[in-house]
């Protein structure tokens, strides 16, 4: 039998080459070679790890016809084409849990940093002066600090913040309670977290509900004086707002390794020489035990899939195992995009997600629906990478319960997928069908019937059923030149309640959605966006 081969085409920690050599694999180091280089030979491997210094592309799939197995060290994936990888049966794995220590250290050597304003104080001291009394810091015992996003990274902040005899708050629409209340955090609202913290640390994705989540109208809800720290994501933290904050004091400190532009633009430079702002070139995840962790981590999940066993980290192994089923394709798009649409309509914590399973090809293929739509639930907002392998790790680590049920054909179509929704008060149901071919569209929401294509943007609230209604709606999106694509209207009984759902050509700012729902008589506004 032929040895298997693998392929490193950037540095990585030496012990990625024992371990495949100890696997029985022939590794051949590429970090040095051209693109043309790996182009001409990447065909002769099956296995090929990266960092971010590599961007497979279709030119390099189309190559590697022997391809099996794509590893990246390291959590991002988006220098991977994956659905090519996909579409030609690659697995696609990263390492998404190696940079959490370093990451959540750093936090808080910056909050810390911050506190005691050592930055300053270390320059002045450079510069040979001797001043100690501007330089007095505060400390973090007998704090509160306030942790929006309770991943893996915002977890193990709020383990090493408790060691310091911090309060610790969080906000975050994925944990419950009483996952919240076993790690030692008081689960708040978001306004509540801004006006109790005396340092507030964000550990998102950005996505649109995160970009700009601490601007103008968030920070003059926080306490004066209130310190900021951002290692997530450059662009969860206004920039352009927070040196506004620091500079008539409303923010009193902040620390930022990630920016929205990087490398920072002079206006961004103009925030991280304010006196108060501890700054770091994006280097949270960049240390030594981060880079074995994260390359040793692939490294096993690339020999794990090239031997044909079990791998943990795969971003895109259900929907290469499924791709030679045409008949469950639409169904598992559809699934998702349920998901995705149910989070974003049903805005509070969830405690149970359940996925019903109407007809014959629903029920046939019930485990991987359950694990799509949790997948398509969990993706708005978490703060890692979530796909079809951990879905279900990620959702038991948060408190969610998730089940499946099966029927058979419902009355109205013959297959159908509902997800239903509960919350510590309130509940939701969202059901969709294939209408034809692999045209998924959401049938009902709750008691209301609805015909809603799962693409685009769409505006959707529920009002008073009474004439002139969607008058109003209409003429604030023309006047904020809106255009609408389509409706799709929803009622149980005249005059009683109504659900709208509106089409529209492009995303809708907040202020436009506040606009609508100070419109008498309708609530529950929000805009649906669906992934591409």
């Amino acid at each position: 039998m032929m040895q298997k081969r693998v392929l490193i085409t950037d540095s990585l920690h030496p012990l990625c080459f024992t371990l495949l050599s100890d696997a029985g694999f022939e590794v051949v180091d590429g970090s040095k070679w051209t693109r043309e280089d790996i182009l001409d030979r990447c065909s002769e491997f099956h296995g090929w790890i990266i960092r971010s210094g590599t961007s497979i592309d279709a030119s390099f799939l189309d190559a590697a016809k022997s391809l099996v197995a794509i590893g990246r060290a390291g959590v991002g994936v988006d220098n991977v084409d994956i659905p090519l990888a996909t579409k030609k049966g690659i697995l696609v794995l990263n390492a998404p849990e190696g940079n959490t220590i370093s990451t959540a250290e750093h936090t808080l050597a910056m909050l810390l940093a911050m506190a005691r304003k050592i930055s300053p104080a270390a320059a002045s001291l450079l510069s040979g002066k001797w001043d100690r009394k501007p330089y007095t810091g505060s400390e973090l015992s007998g704090k509160t600090i306030g942790i929006a996003g309770i991943g893996k990274i915002g977890k193990a902040v709020a383990e090493r913040c408790l060691a310091f005899n911090m309060t610790v708050i969080g906000y975050d629409p994925m944990l419950t309670s009483e996952a919240a209340v076993k790690m030692g955090i008081e689960l708040v609202e978001l306004d509540d977290l801004f006006s109790r913290s005396d340092y507030i640390t964000v550990h998102t994705p950005l996505i649109p509900a995160t970009a700009g989540l601490l601007g103008d109208e968030s920070i003059a809800k926080c306490k004066v004086g209130v310190g900021i720290v951002n290692c997530a994501r450059g662009g969860i933290v206004d920039e352009s707002a927070l040196l506004r904050a620091l500079e008539s004091g409303q923010v009193g400190a902040a620390a930022l390794d990630v920016y929205s532009s990087e490398p920072p633009t002079e206006t961004i430079f103009n925030l991280i020489r304010h006196p108060n702002v501890v700054a770091t070139p994006h280097i949270a995840a960049s240390t030594e035990e981060a880079g074995e962790k994260v390359a040793v981590q692939v490294t096993e999940q690339v020999i794990n899939a090239l031997k044909g066993e079990v791998v943990l980290t795969a971003v895109n192994a259900i929907a290469v195992r499924m791709s030679a089923q045409p008949e469950v394709k639409p169904f598992i798009h559809l699934a998702e995009r349920l998901g995705y649409a149910a989070h974003q309509i049903f805005q509070q914590p969830v405690e149970r997600l359940l996925t019903r399973c109407h007809g014959d090809i629903p029920r046939k293929y019930k485990d991987v629906l359950k694990v799509v739509a949790l997948k398509g639930f969990l993706s708005t907002n978490w703060k890692e990478p979530v796909n079809l392998v951990n879905a279900e790790v990620i959702a038991s680590e948060s408190g969610l319960v998730v089940d499946v049920e099966t029927f058979q054909s419902e009355q109205s179509f013959s297959n159908l997928i509902e997800l239903r929704l509960q919350g510590r008060q309130e509940t939701l149901s969202i059901a969709g069908t294939i209408f034809s071919g692999d045209d998924g569209r959401i049938t009902s929401v709750d008691k209301f019937n609805v015909e809603i294509k799962t693409e685009g943007q769409v505006l959707f609230y529920r009002n008073t059923d009474k004439p002139g209604m969607l008058a109003k709606v209409g003429q604030i999106l023309a006047e904020n030149d809106v255009n609408i694509g389509s409706l799709s209207l929803g009622r149980s009984r005249p005059g009683d309640e109504a659900l709208t759902a509106i089409s529209v050509d492009q995303a809708i700012s907040r202020n436009i959605l506040d606009e609508v729902a100070n419109i008498s008589g309708v609530n529950g506004v929000c805009m649906l966006e669906f992934m591409p």
